[in-house]
């Protein structure tokens, strides 16, 4: 690298920030045969669709609030507020792998609790292109699960339209806990 090169490289990396480092998840299948065997039994029930679908227009956001959702937590999961507790990567995989995998992540993901999750999906150039069509489904699946209360597009620094942040609902294990936290506060 000459010098005027490594100059200009310095100049246009000067207001980069390093990306913070989270405790984030990133989930994978489980190679455990007892496990697999379970994940297998879960895709007999995989409700999610494959049917013909409309493709989203590349500038038509991924957006989802489902009805009683308070605008707050919108606001928040849209601002990447809340911590990433799980990630999936569906990036160059077939149509038919991304809802198995996304089937099997959810349903993981309400097993451990867990209530945000980052889902990585790629955004194409083409409107006809393999990443849109993905995000397209990935569009449609996520407001098939009756535990997904919302879903918007990710922050720039977590991959943009590229990728989506989601929030379940919550368990009904930590509704008690909260309401048992809350109730020794008012005594």
């Amino acid at each position: 690298m000459n010098p005027d090169d490594k100059s200009f490289f310095l100049d246009a990396m000067e207001d980069v920030q390093p990306l913070k480092r989270g405790p984030d998840i990133h989930w994978q299948p489980s190679r455990n045969t007892r496990t697999r065997q379970e994940v297998d039994s879960e895709q007999l029930d995989n409700f999610l669709t494959l049917d013909f679908l409309d493709l989203l227009p590349l500038e038509e956001p991924l957006v989802f609030q489902r009805e009683g959702v308070q605008q707050g937590v919108i606001d928040k999961l849209r601002s990447g507020k809340y911590a990433r507790q799980a990630s999936l990567n569906l990036l160059r995989q077939p149509a038919e792998r991304c809802r198995q995998m996304l089937y099997s992540f959810i349903c993981q993901a309400r097993r451990d609790g867990l209530r945000n999750l980052i889902i990585i999906h790629g955004k194409g150039r083409e409107q006809n292109s393999h990443p849109n069509v993905v995000r397209s489904y990935l569009a449609r699946w996520l407001t098939e699960f009756e535990d997904v209360q919302a879903f918007c597009v990710a922050l720039p620094h977590h991959g943009g339209s590229g990728a989506c942040y989601v929030s379940l609902r919550k368990s009904d294990e930590a509704k008690q806990d909260n309401w048992e936290r809350h109730a020794k506060r008012s005594r």
